[in-house]
C-alpha cells in the first residue's frame, strides 16, 4: 500500500499545517535565521518553528546550513523543490488575498 494515494495527498503533507506554508513564503525572498523567521511569523512560538523547519528539512525543501563560528550560526533556506513548492503555493495566496474579506465575515457572523 503505498504511502500518498495522489500528487495532493503528498503535497498537503508537506505543507500540512498553519506555518508551513507561511515559512516557505518568508523563505523564498532569500535565506534567513531562525531568529528573523520569528520576527516575521508573529505568533510562532520557537518549538513550533523549530519542529516544523526540521520537518520541511526532512522532506527536502528547506536546506540548513550551519556556520561554525561562535556563537553558532543557521541559515535557512529553499531547496529548488521548495523553491518550485512555493511557486505552486503562490496561485493559493493570491485567491486568499482576493478573497480575504468575504473569508473575515463569514468568520465574524
Amino acid at each position: 500500500m503505498p504511502e500518498f494515494f495522489c500528487g495532493l495527498d503528498a503535497a498537503v503533507a508537506v505543507v500540512g499545517g498553519k506555518w508551513k506554508p507561511l515559512i516557505l513564503w518568508a523563505l523564498s525572498t532569500g535565506p534567513r535565521r531562525t531568529g528573523e523567521l520569528r520576527r516575521e511569523l508573529p505568533g510562532v512560538s520557537e518549538k513550533m518553528l523549530t519542529q516544523h523547519l526540521r520537518e520541511l528539512e526532512r522532506d527536502g525543501v528547506v536546506h540548513r546550513e550551519v556556520h561554525h563560528e561562535v556563537p553558532p550560526k543557521v541559515v535557512y533556506s529553499l531547496t529548488p523543490a521548495g523553491t518550485s513548492l512555493e511557486l505552486a503555493l503562490r496561485p493559493l495566496g493570491d485567491w486568499g488575498e482576493d478573497h480575504m474579506p468575504a473569508i473575515a465575515a463569514a468568520r465574524a457572523s
